[in-house]
């Protein structure tokens, strides 16, 4: 299978969700499934790494940004056979409704208690409100997977539907007591044998640490020679180390560093109330520690109490503690820190990776990886593009940096047409005289348009707007099969006839005013930049994109009717010249409705809408937005894959027996 990750953490980072995601990703590979991951932070090559910000007051934590075009475009291009979303950030959210819009099928894991965490955090008001952005989460996912029994049953009595258990490992193999370090412990002052007990983890409230520093001292008192270690890092770690200063608080450990710390601890204290799993009582049980923790998530599941752990009821602190107390006893060789190795080596990860591997081919649906043809199907490429007679577009405004310039070449590159209609507003002159910058992107959509008019025979017609009406002194012009105009009358291929013109001339403030129009102008990129802002935090609300322009437009009575005036006085002129129909631009507002007896067209932009006006062969004229019709292509071209791939098979059923049988083992 082709699966991508999308995830807020991975390796490097150093936390549960990343070591987990680490080792099913390389379990999967290790069974021939080709992995990709998609994540914030610093990655590696072969990883996508996706916009991010600080968690505030925790800078190690980043949250992913949405990116619903990137994901689409690259998934258009690079179809995953599943999806597996790891962290239910606005990234999670966008990657599972673009996987949903693709018709991907997508699974979703719930790793942390997000919703739990507010309770520390003194936020507990909100947790409704954060358990009800899960629920719907989830709930567009084809399954979730959770890591504990308990975890499962709670979220079905919560309303998530096909919640799946999905365990975890451990490596037994980099977790042993035989990686005991005298001279580490040496350096927390531990004698020989005196004992020493640990916590590991995130240091933030969330982990109740206060818990494991009254216990620490408890057992200091019980036993002075103990030695306290805290391996980990967080933002409560300063404040914890000033108050306990006999405490070792060693920072964050990785790989045999770590492997080293447990092995040359005796106790491990767990006194978190808030894990989905809790990946640290495992490494502890394969350290051969004593572990004390809460009897939920991997405690319940794997420590039975008194045989091979110690654990108290979930928020019975006092029973916590007793126990605490209880571990100072259980020395090397006693019978529960061997009993705690052996369960531990019954838990690899090649189990999980497996089950992982079947939960995800469940949903791809029929539960089999799809067998690879033995001949390449099809590509979506010149032969498969989408055919219009004609296509317009207007206000792409390249220059400015709310330019859609890629989404305008990702469009090009689906279509082909006899012709192409550039309505004014292309390049943006305005943006660029007051210091706008020209990006690689919008040199990418003239080359673009001059190849299609050099190699697909394209006639390319530009008529001039206000913003780059600096081509007024050069018209009429023409080089090739590039045309300059600032009006054309096109014929349809019903008969009909459409004067084609951007639109400003009958905005007066555009032709009488344009210092005022210049201000306006101005006051626009103002608007989009306040909007991107404004989106960043409604995605981090988890909604939807909102337009602040097209809100001014829609509620703003001085708005709508300029709106009105302007295409009424269009259908006037498209009366005046004899025409059936008008098409325009400049305004941003898309539209295909009739204004008196005339067919009224607006192709909107490319900063907003992202739409355009298209003339089909029999010269019907439909406004397509962006979005819908690159899905819709994206679709298609899956079929015909499908179709071919179905051909290529009969026929080879068709064939000798032998050469058959061969085209079977190729695949």
């Amino acid at each position: 299978m082709k699966i991508d990750i999308v995830t807020d953490t991975f390796a490097p980072d150093v936390n549960g969700v990343a070591m987990t995601l680490g080792r099913l990703s390389e379990g999967l590979r290790s069974r021939g499934h080709r992995v990709h991951v998609i994540r914030t932070g610093e990655g590696k090559r072969g990883e996508t790494i996706a916009a991010s910000v600080p968690l505030p007051g925790y800078p190690e934590v980043r949250v992913g940004l949405p990116g619903p075009f990137k994901l689409r475009k690259r998934w258009m291009r690079k179809r995953p056979d599943v999806i597996y979303v790891a962290t239910e950030s606005p990234l999670g959210k966008s990657a599972v409704k673009a996987a949903k819009a693709l018709g991907i099928p997508v699974a979703t894991g719930f790793h942390t208690n997000f919703h739990e965490y507010m309770e520390r955090y003194s936020l507990g008001g909100l947790q409704p409100m954060a358990m009800a952005y899960l629920k719907r989460f989830h709930g567009r996912a084809d399954c979730t997977l959770a890591p504990s029994p308990e975890l499962v049953e709670r979220l079905k009595a919560e309303g998530f539907g096909n919640v799946h258990l999905l365990g975890r490992g451990v490596d037994t193999s980099l977790f042993d007591p035989r990686k005991r370090c005298e001279t580490l412990r040496g350096g927390w002052g531990a004698r020989a044998a005196a004992p020493v007990a640990m916590v590991v983890g995130r240091v933030a409230a969330e982990k109740n640490l206060e818990l494991a520093m009254i216990a620490f001292s408890e057992m200091r008192a019980a036993v002075p020679d103990l030695r306290c270690v805290v391996v980990g890092d967080g933002p409560i770690r300063e404040k914890l180390a000033a108050k306990h200063s006999w405490v070792h608080f060693v920072g964050v450990q990785t790989g045999e560093d770590l492997a080293r710390h447990y092995a040359s601890a005796d106790i491990l204290l767990f006194p978190s109330e808030t894990e989905t799993f809790g990946n640290v009582v495992l490494e502890g049980m394969a350290s051969g520690l004593a572990t004390v923790s809460y009897d939920y998530a991997a405690a319940a599941r794997f420590v039975e109490h008194g045989v091979n752990g110690l654990k108290a009821p979930k928020g019975d602190a006092a029973a916590f503690l007793n126990h605490a107390h209880t571990a100072l006893a259980i020395r090397s060789g006693h019978g529960m820190r061997i009993a705690a190795r052996e369960l531990a080596q019954t838990q690899g990860w090649a189990a999980v990776v497996a089950e992982f591997e079947a939960r995800l081919e469940s949903i791809t649906g029929n539960g089999e990886s799809p067998r690879k043809p033995y001949s390449r199907p099809p590509r979506v490429g010149k032969r498969e593009k989408v055919s219009f007679r004609s296509i317009f577009l207007s206000d792409i405004h390249l220059g400015t940096a709310d330019s859609k310039a890629s989404e305008v070449v990702d469009f090009l590159k689906q279509v082909s047409c006899q012709k192409l209609y550039l309505n004014g507003d292309i390049i943006d002159g305005w943006a660029l005289k007051r210091g706008s910058k020209w990006l690689p992107r919008h040199s990418r959509v003239i080359r673009k348009i001059l190849k299609m008019s050099e190699k697909g025979k394209t006639e390319v017609i530009y008529l001039r707007g206000n913003h780059d009406e600096i081509l007024e002194r050069f018209l009429p012009l023409a080089f090739g099969k590039i045309r300059f105009t600032k009006e054309h009358i096109h014929e349809a291929a019903n008969g009909l006839r459409y004067l084609v013109i951007h639109g400003d001339g009958f905005d007066s403030v555009s032709t009488n005013h344009k210092w005022l129009a210049s201000l306006g102008a101005v006051g626009y990129d103002t608007l989009l930049g306040i909007n991107r802002w404004y989106n960043r935090w409604r995605a981090w609300q988890g909604k939807e994109y909102f337009s602040l322009s097209k809100r001014v437009k829609a509620k703003v009575k001085s708005a709508v009717s300029f709106i009105d005036k302007y295409e009424s006085l269009l259908q006037e002129l498209a009366v005046h010249k004899g025409c059936d129909g008008i098409i325009c631009g400049h305004i941003h507002t898309p539209e295909d409705k009739r204004v008196g007896e005339i067919h009224y067209l607006n192709s909107g932009d490319w900063v907003e809408s992202m739409t355009a006006i298209v003339e089909h062969h029999d010269g019907r004229m439909e406004l397509i937005h962006f979005e819908e019709f690159m899905v819709q292509c994206h679709l298609k071209s899956i079929e015909r894959a499908k179709a071919a791939d179905r051909e290529v098979k009969t026929v080879a059923t068709d064939r000798h027996p032998i050469e058959h049988h061969e085209i079977l083992l190729a695949e």
